[in-house]
């Protein structure tokens, strides 16, 4: 490479985002690290501006962007602290960044996922809800601004990497594709039992390491409910394309079924570093840092039909993909507020599914709503009013 690629990372103190430094510390030759991104854990911030020394960081509160400006000054650092949601948009759309990795979590990474595409970025999208919510009008900024738009969550990397790296061959070579799960750690349990999971066994999972909110979708697999809606936009297939199969060693990332019934998948180790690392260094690639496969010890793979009675959540995804556009906008906002009250103990966990049905029942998208990002963030408030409405009177 003559130049490094100047990256910038939305989400630095998450699983995504601290993965990602990890492979780039890896390769300085390769990659320079220039904008980080924080929610609150200013912290974490200030230490990886320490190691990192990248040219931006971004907290969302001017008074903790102070702080931060003020230690980083008494530690010598040069870090520019930046406060607030359009200086995301601000620093995706900069041209002194190349490649962005958007693994903010939620609607929040709507916009500066936005910015990005529309500015022409590599766009290495660990945001799920940028296309859960944005759909269409997502995918039309990618193309006006010709970015280049790399999956990171595994499952959907793992189609990618089975794929032609000419896209204009994926029609004529998918018959369908199959997203594997693990069926998180819930796999086996009585369902009738599921109304008295606490946070803490719904945040135990099996194969992952991954932040509170996640672990949860991943008990309930709305998680995976979200990533068929995230394939259906960035595979262009319709949900009837779109299958699930639990398979609890989290070898087998996912699958593409071809025109002539040949399987293509991708295996490996359970380590984000992997589909990380492959969007950094796309179409090459490069060490990640994860341990090798050994299938000697993996020994058998297992593969299972997920039970709808178990998980509701992901027979609503399906719902959503079939419904008006702007459905799954209202699947995730819904999720979204249902989730944060589970977590702080207000419903059940079974509630989570209870309050995204209704919301899909109620909520319905103006045209209007799907058509802007402001119409977008509209749906979501009437969303997550609708769903709080509905926790409450439980």
């Amino acid at each position: 490479m003559s130049r490094r690629l100047r990256v910038l990372v939305l989400g630095a103190t998450g699983s995504i985002g601290s993965n990602t430094l990890d492979v780039m510390v890896r390769h300085p030759d390769r990659f320079e690290l220039v904008g980080i991104s924080a929610h609150s854990r200013a912290d974490e911030l200030f230490a990886q501006c320490q190691r990192h020394r990248p040219r931006w960081a971004v907290l969302p509160q001017p008074e903790a962007a102070q702080k931060l400006q003020q230690r980083l000054r008494d530690a010598g650092i040069d870090t520019e602290v930046l406060h607030g949601a359009l200086s995301l948009e601000q620093l995706a759309g900069h041209p002194e960044v190349d490649a962005v990795m958007a693994a903010i979590v939620g609607a929040a990474g709507l916009a500066p996922c936005l910015a990005a595409a529309r500015a022409g970025k590599r766009l290495m999208l660990a945001n799920k809800e940028a296309l859960v919510v944005g759909g269409a009008f997502f995918m039309q900024a990618v193309r006006d601004g010709g970015a280049t738009l790399l999956p990171v969550d595994s499952e959907h990397s793992a189609i990618f990497q089975c794929l032609p790296l000419d896209r204009s061959m994926w029609p004529q070579t998918i018959d369908h594709l199959v997203l594997t799960a693990s069926g998180g750690p819930f796999r086996r349990r009585d369902p009738e039992t599921l109304h008295a999971v606490t946070p803490d066994e719904a945040c135990a999972h099996p194969n992952w390491v991954m932040g509170r909110k996640i672990s949860v979708d991943s008990a309930t697999m709305m998680n995976k409910g979200l990533e068929l809606i995230e394939a259906r936009w960035l595979f262009d297939l319709p949900a009837d394309k779109l299958q699930v199969l639990i398979h609890p060693q989290s070898i087998v990332h996912s699958m593409v079924v071809c025109r002539d019934q040949s399987v293509l998948a991708q295996l490996g180790t359970p380590d984000m570093r992997v589909p990380i690392a492959y969007s950094l260094s796309y179409p090459e690639r490069v060490e990640s840092g994860a341990s090798a496969l050994n299938l000697l010890q993996v020994g058998a793979l297992q593969f299972e039909a997920p039970d709808l009675r178990r998980f509701p959540a992901l027979a609503l995804a399906w719902q959503a993909l079939r419904g008006a556009e702007g459905s799954t906008a209202v699947l995730n906002a819904a999720n979204e507020a249902a989730v944060a009250a589970f977590l702080a103990g207000r419903i059940r966990f079974t509630d989570i599914a209870g309050a995204a049905a209704h919301c899909l029942d109620l909520v319905q998208p103006s045209f209007d709503e799907v058509a802007s990002v402001a119409g977008l963030m509209n749906l979501d408030a009437r969303t997550r009013v609708a769903a709080e409405s509905w926790m409450v009177a439980r």
